[in-house]
């Protein structure tokens, strides 16, 4: 079953940053990578659910005009509200998704280390959610760690499958390591040829 607000909130205290992302030269690298990953320049308005404290949500901000971010655990939404303080066009608030998926639509989604918290029925729900909200020719940032978690409900292959086998998302970026698989999709309907959705091609380099 998904994951509650108890379990992260058990987890954050025992420290203020369980996981490591702002210490970790590896979750260093995985953000630059994923961030790398995204096809444009810049995003009018981007969400980012599961934010944790913040660490690739003060990077997402140099790239967007309007980001959004949420968190299940209140000390998280704490901690990364105050790390993107200097950042007025950021908001970071509680949510629960699916429930409290957030109106109107995006050009941009960061699913990072969020899905496989979720039960198999709960990921196909924030799935839909996820599609429904894109703009077309948004853009779905995945990014997951591929080792089974024994508390987890799923496993980043599972939730990446998923994504894959939405018919109206189409893969322009895949990076995969033994550690942790990453992917940009664009909302763009089946069959569409990704050279034409070509990061070169607008700058007239293919």
């Amino acid at each position: 079953m998904t994951l509650g607000p108890e379990y992260f909130e058990t987890v954050y205290a025992t420290s203020p940053d369980p996981w490591g992302f702002s210490t970790r030269w590896y979750e260093t690298r995985k953000y630059a990578l994923s961030v790398a990953l995204l096809p444009r320049p810049r995003y009018r308005r981007a969400f980012e659910p599961g934010c944790s404290i913040g660490v690739l949500t003060e990077m997402l901000a140099q790239r967007c005009d309007s980001l959004l971010s949420c968190d299940i655990s209140p000390s998280a939404v704490q901690a990364a509200a105050q790390r993107v303080a200097g950042h007025p066009h950021v908001r970071v608030r509680r949510r629960s998704i699916p429930c409290d998926w957030p109106a109107g639509t995006f050009d941009l989604i960061v699913l990072s280390e969020v899905l496989y918290y979720f039960s198999k029925e709960d990921l196909g729900e924030v799935l839909d959610r996820a599609v429904g909200a894109l703009e077309d020719g948004g853009t779905l940032l995945a990014v997951h760690w591929q080792h089974r978690v024994h508390d987890y409900p799923l496993g980043g292959d599972e939730v990446h499958r998923a994504i894959a086998d939405r018919p109206d998302l189409t893969l322009v970026a895949d990076h995969r390591e033994p550690d942790f698989l990453a992917q940009a999709y664009v909302r763009a309907p089946a069959g569409t040829d990704p050279v034409s959705l070509s990061v070169a091609r607008p700058e007239g380099l293919a």
